[in-house]
């Protein structure tokens, strides 16, 4: 996967595959007009874009994902705290939790995270 920043209108058509798939090629331009209000060229265009990028393939009018939801999610958030913190997610964990206390659930989380990965 080449690329994993998606905008807005991209972010709301991935979801749409992941929450369908597989899914026909048509059956993705109805539910791209019925959600989006897309035209058929619209549809491919965005879907070929994507395809490009690695994160959803178009095999014979059938439509998947090459990676999961989860797996972009964890893409784009390693590339957010690669960019803005270093990579340093220590970094990351100190400025967010300036603007927002960690509850003490999401504390232990953190911690059974923490040491699961030791």
């Amino acid at each position: 996967m080449h690329d994993t920043k998606l905008g807005v209108v991209e972010t709301h058509f991935a979801d749409l595959i992941w929450n369908n798939e597989p899914i026909s090629s048509g059956e993705l331009v109805k539910l791209c007009e019925k959600e989006l209000s897309w035209k058929k060229s619209t549809t491919y265009t965005i879907l070929r874009r994507l395809c490009e990028r690695g994160i959803f393939q178009n095999i014979n009018g059938v439509v998947t994902s090459l990676i999961s939801k989860d797996e972009f999610n964890a893409a784009q958030s390693e590339k957010f705290v690669e960019e803005t913190f270093n990579g340093s997610l220590p970094k990351f964990l100190a400025a967010f939790s300036t603007r927002k206390k960690l509850s003490d659930s999401e504390i232990e989380e953190l911690k059974r995270l923490i040491d699961e990965m030791r």
